[in-house]
């Protein structure tokens, strides 16, 4: 993708960094999104979220309120002059939000894993104008939620974005949705030119933890949050641990540190010289060990193609990971890294193993 203009949009709309969107999870009344609009008439807050229709895991739960509560937003944006911002999940959401002149348009998680939805409504909003966002698909799947951009960009759409709203995993953990961190950057380094939204309150799943995830956010150089916020959040009809007041979202992007960049100090340049030159020899060290490892399964997998032995020995394979995370953890390393660092060293001897039984 050619993507050196796709970031004009987020210049026009937030000149002063960074953008905030903010708003309800879901429409619910007239009163409740006027109400929490009012809150928010702030020159730190651009934009007005609101969810019209919501995707619900199962039948039964509250799916919003659809095309009636689009004239609500109108008037959102007639009486605040904030941006309005709706999710589409389909061709006839996306003409229904270019009938009422919604100004930013969403692909929620759910309908970014698809690409046939994602094509159908590239289709229904080619030529618009629109700004479209892209949240990452629910599964960590990188390829998948760049080849989601690709489709809006080859249909002619010239204002582009993305939400980091994290990754469903089938483990209980911290949050909600887990970050990913290394995805979502992995995207950054590959299209620098695109702007990237961090949307605290899905990665997160409750409202304590919004701020310390937006902070971190700022560090990591997200260009705009996503942030749920509702006049009444423990009276919400959905999502409502998670949303926090207009109140209190005006002191979280009050308490927000914005860091600089770039060392500019001549002295902290040539210390951080010294000791990114320390990382680099480590880093060299390391790979020279790995290295030296894969060599030694490499005679295993030798031993056991002579003997007709399985490459797979899982009780070999446990004692190792107990080892490791016991050895990690009292050096300071966390088990989350030690599982992940050691998998990657695992797959990677049985694919030497296997090379060696096929003779290859």
């Amino acid at each position: 993708m050619q993507t050196k203009k796709l970031n004009n949009w987020l210049e026009q709309i937030a000149p002063e960094y960074p953008l905030m969107i903010a708003g309800p999870c879901s429409a619910e009344t007239e009163e409740q999104i006027m109400a929490t609009a009012r809150e928010m008439v702030d020159k730190r807050v651009q934009v007005f979220r609101a969810g019209v229709w919501k995707p619900r895991t199962r039948p039964g739960n509250f799916e919003g309120i659809g095309e009636p509560a689009l004239p609500w937003l109108k008037r959102v944006k007639e009486e605040t002059g904030m941006k309005i911002a709706i999710e589409i999940a389909n061709a006839t959401h996306a003409e229904l939000a270019l009938q009422y002149d919604i100004d930013i348009l969403w692909i929620g998680a759910r309908t970014s894993v698809n690409p046939f939805a994602v094509q159908e409504i590239a289709d229904a909003i080619r030529g618009s104008g629109k700004v479209i966002l892209i949240k990452n698909p629910i599964n960590p799947d990188l390829s998948l939620w760049i080849g989601a951009v690709e489709r809006f960009h080859k249909v002619g759409m010239t204002d582009i974005g993305v939400i980091h709203r994290g990754f469903s995993s089938f483990r209980p953990g911290q949050y909600r949705n887990e970050p990913n961190w290394q995805i979502a950057l992995d995207f950054k380094n590959r299209y620098p030119n695109i702007p990237m939204i961090l949307d605290p309150s899905h990665i997160c799943g409750r409202r304590d933890c919004i701020y310390d995830m937006a902070q971190t956010g700022l560090d990591l150089q997200y260009q705009g949050f996503m942030i749920e916020t509702h006049i009444n959040p423990d009276e919400a009809w959905s999502d409502a641990k998670q949303q926090v007041t207009p109140k209190r979202l005006l002191e979280i992007i009050d308490q927000l540190c914005l860091r600089k960049k770039q060392f500019v100090d001549p002295k902290l340049l040539d210390q951080l010289d010294f000791y990114r030159g320390q990382i680099n020899q480590l880093d060299d060290e390391l790979l020279e060990l790995l290295a030296e490892r894969m060599k030694v399964a490499q005679e295993i997998g030798r031993i056991k193609r002579d003997k007709s032995v399985a490459v797979l020995q899982t009780d070999r394979w446990q004692e190792i990971m107990q080892k490791a995370v016991q050895k990690g953890q009292n050096l300071g390393l966390s088990e989350k890294f030690i599982n992940s660092l050691f998998k990657a060293i695992h797959q990677e001897s049985i694919d030497k193993q296997e090379q060696i039984i096929k003779g290859m």
